[in-house]
């Protein structure tokens, strides 16, 4: 397959205690018990957005088409979001930045780590994209530790660089299809 395939549909990632899938109007009510929380934002290079405070806005505007992926985590067995993975500002069908972010209560369960190394196989089986790349504030030990346990590569520092509306020392971390 490749990314065209995935506009109009995005796929349903299953691993062992995790459901990678869109997210829905019926998850409103889990997401209002983390998105609002200020403390998941320490790395992020900016606070809450208007959605993260309300996420019953996410669902004002039609969702436009895209090739980016914008995932929930969900926990198979109680149905309910506890984080987001993206998969974006992809440059020529081949390479894109990834994000995650989990609730902090779901914090420190390995939740992360699964949904990382799932979404990047899933990249690099089913679509074009030869290299998945991100950027994480050098503080973020917890964001380190799971980036290099999935493989990705510490590929350099931004000194005093812009992270979306943050300076600080950040790394860019990256990973091929190859590796």
């Amino acid at each position: 397959m490749e990314l065209k395939d995935y506009v109009k549909k995005k796929p349903e990632i299953k691993t062992k205690r995790l459901l990678l899938r869109t997210i829905k109007k019926s998850d409103v009510k889990s997401l209002i018990e983390w998105m609002p929380d200020k403390s998941i934002y320490e790395y992020w290079g900016k606070g809450p957005s208007i959605t993260d405070k309300d996420p019953n806005k996410l669902f004002i505007k039609k969702k436009k088409e895209t090739k980016s992926f914008h995932l929930g985590i969900a926990l198979k067995k109680e149905n309910i979001v506890i984080g987001e993975i993206w998969v974006y500002l992809i440059e020529n069908d081949r390479m894109a930045k990834v994000a995650i972010r989990i609730g902090k209560k779901y914090q420190g369960n390995g939740y992360a780590k699964e949904t990382l190394r799932e979404m990047t196989d899933f990249i690099f089986k089913n679509t074009e994209i030869k290299r998945l790349w991100t950027d994480v504030d050098i503080r973020n030990i917890a964001s380190i530790k799971i980036l290099e346990s999935c493989g990705y590569i510490r590929e350099g520092l931004i000194r005093q660089g812009k992270m979306v509306n943050t300076y600080c020392d950040y790394y860019i971390y990256g990973k091929l299809n190859e590796d």
